[in-house]
């Protein structure tokens, strides 16, 4: 699942590159963004290119190239383009009928009646446990609520046991993520480099960072320039959980 600052950025690469072949710039990035720095396009551009998403081409200026779409995206322009191929065509006219039990003249005439409407299916929500705030800045010792619980869509969840975790600070925000922020986290003791995971720094501190790992060292990366990545021994740092999904209340 992509952060909505990736989300934002591939649907920029991806109309730009639909209008003139070409690739933004990073400033054009930054400023479509909203971001002060061109720091923070370079760390979207890896995470879209470490899932996938985008691929740098070699040798060449300003040259990306969008590989996928997010399924979502894809499913719903899908609809979208049937829906307007639809609009252009003039159906049939097919009315269902049924035999009726009155008579015209002596013979038995069919009435017609509407079909019926299928019922819309609701949007199903599933409760997960809300364990305190999660500092993405200075780590901070996670609080387990069992009392708390938060309402997301079941659409958001993948494989797995979830729980929530309310944002505190300011050091993810280049990558989607603000204070006060509600995150989804899958919970797991391994990630992959490259991804956002809920960190147990010494077994008594936690954190949300992205996971760097390098030999017998794992860099706990911010996605603020106004913060340093901090480097710890391997044995320091265990996996609680990585992001798969985000719930931001206006």
């Amino acid at each position: 699942m992509l952060t909505r600052k990736q989300h934002e950025l591939l649907l920029f690469i991806h109309e730009r590159l639909g209008q003139g072949g070409v690739s933004p710039s990073f400033d054009e990035m930054k400023d479509a963004l909203g971001l002060k720095s061109k720091s923070g396009i370079h760390r979207l551009i890896t995470g879209l290119e470490e899932r996938g998403f985008i691929r740098r081409l070699p040798h060449r200026a300003r040259a990306l190239e969008v590989l996928r779409l997010p399924e979502g995206l894809e499913a719903a322009r899908t609809r979208a383009a049937a829906a307007a191929a639809a609009a252009t065509t003039k159906p049939k006219f097919q009315p269902s009928v049924i035999k009726g039990d009155f008579a015209f003249g002596g013979r038995e005439i069919a009435a017609p009646v509407a079909a019926p409407k299928a019922p819309a299916a609701a949007n199903e929500t599933i409760q997960l446990p809300l364990y305190g705030r999660i500092a993405a800045g200075t780590p901070i010792e996670a609080l387990r609520d069992n009392s708390a619980f938060v309402d997301i869509p079941a659409s958001m969840l993948t494989a797995g046991d979830h729980y929530a975790l309310e944002v505190a600070g300011d050091s993810m925000v280049e990558a989607g993520i603000l204070d006060h922020d509600t995150v989804i986290i899958q919970r797991c003791d391994a990630a992959e480099n490259g991804s956002i995971v809920v960190a147990l720094v010494d077994d008594g501190e936690v954190t949300l960072k992205r996971l760097r790992r390098k030999g017998n060292t794992v860099a706990l990366e911010p996605a603020n320039a106004a913060y340093e990545t901090r480097i710890f021994g391997a044995d320091r740092v265990r996996v609680q959980g990585k992001l798969v999904g985000l719930v931001r209340k206006y």
